[in-house]
């Protein structure tokens, strides 16, 4: 895929101090062309990187698959451009997430993407409901953070593919199903990696409000987050406060900043409360670069395994699927 990149970068004034948040944007559009006599495979788009990682591995070289978001980009501030536009008026079928996680791009693809099939695969999922922003309920967009989630998006994904190309079903439903067992065994790995943490321990501070499902799924109390499910969001100085005085309480033995967000404010939160920020950052929105430790949705999941479990006194052992 050739990669077209746009960046933009917000900040805000806080506690006397400019912290900004990056928040990058861009595109990868695939070089297959445009299908012809010659190649007539149905042409799928897929919005954020797990659900086109996700795709990629059920549609493999039977579909003409392009990921609007490259690894490291935020979903919920994404500002499209002209080419994902193109891309999305030439698709036959568009997977994006739901529950307003990448609200651009919807707002795009209502528009443009009047000839594509448009399945909101992330919403496959009976969502939490939490407090949005302006303290409005709204369901939580990242669903991902629970392996049987993943194999509920997978098989929808499996059943979108097979509507669109009927001959592939059979290749479809054997990758789906060598992916579904694998997204098993990550997800009772996972619950074994957790347990190993003392149980006064299990407690997670993040930067955005991305690990919900995670805590749910896997038996650990989300402890305080800097700022909401969105990353549109600004965290006041009372808010700043109150997550500080949260960590001292339950002296979590770390808290964690992610890849996608500026570690800059929760760095000041960990040194306000003297707490450790732990070595390494969580992939929250995104999986990471292509070679990197989360370059894949299942690599996403154990690398943030990994960083949990280590930061907060567990015990770590390589995830080793097997057939």
């Amino acid at each position: 895929m050739k990669a077209i990149t746009q960046s933009k970068a917000r900040s805000c004034w806080l506690l006397g101090v400019l912290l900004g948040i990056s928040l990058g944007g861009c595109n990868q559009v695939d070089s297959n062309p445009i299908a012809t006599e010659e190649n007539t495979q149905p042409r799928v788009v897929a919005t954020s990187t797990i659900i086109t990682d996700l795709a990629e591995k059920v549609g493999g070289e039977e579909i003409q698959l392009t990921g609007i978001l490259q690894p490291g980009v935020d979903p919920h501030v994404y500002e499209p451009t002209p080419a994902d536009s193109q891309v999305l008026e030439t698709a036959d079928l568009i997977l994006y997430n739901g529950y307003n996680l990448e609200p651009a791009l919807i707002n795009l693809m209502n528009a443009a993407g009047e000839k594509a099939r448009k399945v909101a695969v992330g919403e496959v999922v009976k969502p939490l409901q939490l407090d949005g922003y302006e303290g409005k309920v709204v369901p939580d967009p990242h669903v991902w953070g629970s392996a049987e989630n993943a194999i509920a998006m997978v098989n929808l994904i499996r059943y979108e593919l097979i509507e669109l190309s009927p001959a592939e079903a059979e290749i479809f439903t054997q990758r789906a199903a060598k992916l579904t067992n694998e997204l098993q065994q990550l997800h009772n790995w996972i619950n074994q990696q957790i347990q190993t943490i003392p149980p006064d321990k299990r407690q997670l501070v993040t930067t955005h409000d991305a690990f919900q499902y995670y805590a749910q799924t896997y038996g650990i109390a989300i402890a305080g987050t800097l700022i909401g499910l969105s990353t549109e969001e600004q965290p006041s100085a009372q808010t700043v406060t109150r997550l500080v005085e949260a960590i001292k309480k339950t002296q979590v033995p770390a808290i964690f900043a992610e890849t996608t967000i500026n570690p800059a404010l929760i760095t000041t939160v960990a040194q306000e409360a003297s707490v450790k920020l732990a070595p390494r950052q969580l992939y929250s929105d995104s999986i990471g670069a292509k070679g990197s430790e989360a370059d894949s949705y299942i690599n996403m999941m154990v690398a943030n395994t990994r960083t949990i479990v280590e930061a907060l006194g567990g015990n770590y052992t390589s995830f080793q699927p097997t057939n």
